[in-house]
C-alpha cells in the first residue's frame, strides 16, 4: 500500500520551531519529487515547498528563510523544519508525491493525511 504518514505537528509559540516528518512506504521515494502543502482554517490548501529527487528545494515566498525542506532517501522520509513560526502558519500540513515540479509548485500531488500545526501565544 502506498502511504505517506506525517508526524511532528503540535502547538508552538510564535517565533518557535517545529520539525515535521513524512514517512513513506509502498513506493520508491527516491525517484519522486516531494512536496509539503498546508491548509489553514477556512482556506484552500496551498503549496509550501518542493524538493527534487536530488534535493533541490523551492519555497513559497511566505516561508522562505524560515522553513527548510529536506529528504533522507535511505530512510524514505522527508522533513520540513519550520522556524520563526507565525500564527498564519497554523494549519494542517501534508506531504505529497509530485509527478513533477517547478520551484515550490508540486504537480499532481498525492497527499498524506496531514499533521496539525498550531501557532499561538
Amino acid at each position: 500500500q502506498f502511504a505517506l504518514v506525517e508526524s511532528g505537528g503540535g502547538l508552538a509559540q510564535p517565533g518557535g520551531s517545529l520539525r515535521l516528518s513524512c514517512a513513506t512506504s509502498g513506493f520508491t521515494m527516491n525517484t519522486y519529487a516531494m512536496g509539503w502543502f498546508r491548509q489553514a482554517p477556512g482556506k484552500e490548501r496551498e503549496g509550501v515547498s518542493c524538493i527534487s529527487s536530488r534535493a533541490t528545494t523551492g519555497y513559497t515566498d511566505s516561508v522562505k528563510a524560515r522553513f527548510i525542506m529536506s529528504r533522507d532517501n535511505d530512510k524514505s522520509t522527508v522533513y520540513l523544519q519550520m522556524n520563526s513560526l507565525k500564527p498564519e502558519d497554523t494549519g494542517v500540513y501534508a506531504c505529497a508525491t509530485c509527478s513533477g515540479y517547478t520551484g515550490y509548485v508540486c504537480y499532481e500531488p498525492c497527499w498524506g493525511q496531514g499533521t496539525q500545526v498550531t501557532v499561538s501565544a
